[in-house]
């Protein structure tokens, strides 16, 4: 697991340089730094848009009596979008704007549900109804 993040920790920001010195040549300095500050506001303004409707979902779920796990899902990954799309560069606003894309977050979604059932099966996690 460290060296996994070790590579992402690594890795993502040397693509990032490499991809924002290539597109800089590419579109020149002052474009290349309006498309990165473009993205990160907009971004942020959008996560921050999905964040209250997700927050107004799940006060509504517990109103209803329901668990708003899937909300709460939601909720989690749109915190992430914003603290990714905050990071400079082409790659991480990608990344973030994906996240806020309802269609992929619910591949996401998929995805994370599949490997959680896929640990709890292994013993890697446990859980435990409460009473």
């Amino acid at each position: 697991m460290f060296f996994k993040l070790f590579l992402a920790f690594t890795l993502i920001p040397v693509a990032e340089i490499y991809l924002i010195i290539k597109l800089g040549g590419f579109l020149g300095a002052f474009n290349t730094v309006a498309i990165i500050l473009l993205t990160g506001f907009a971004g942020a303004a959008l996560a921050r848009m999905q964040g209250m409707e997700t927050m107004l979902r799940v006060r509504h779920s517990l109103q209803q009596g329901l668990v708003p796990a899937e909300e709460m899902v939601d909720a989690l990954l749109i915190f992430m979008a914003g603290i990714v799309l905050l990071t400079p560069g082409f790659i991480t606003d990608i990344t973030g704007l994906l996240l806020l894309f309802p269609p992929s977050r619910f591949h996401i979604k998929r995805f994370l549900r599949l490997k959680f059932d896929q640990w709890h099966r292994n013993g890697s996690i446990q859980y435990h109804n409460l009473p």
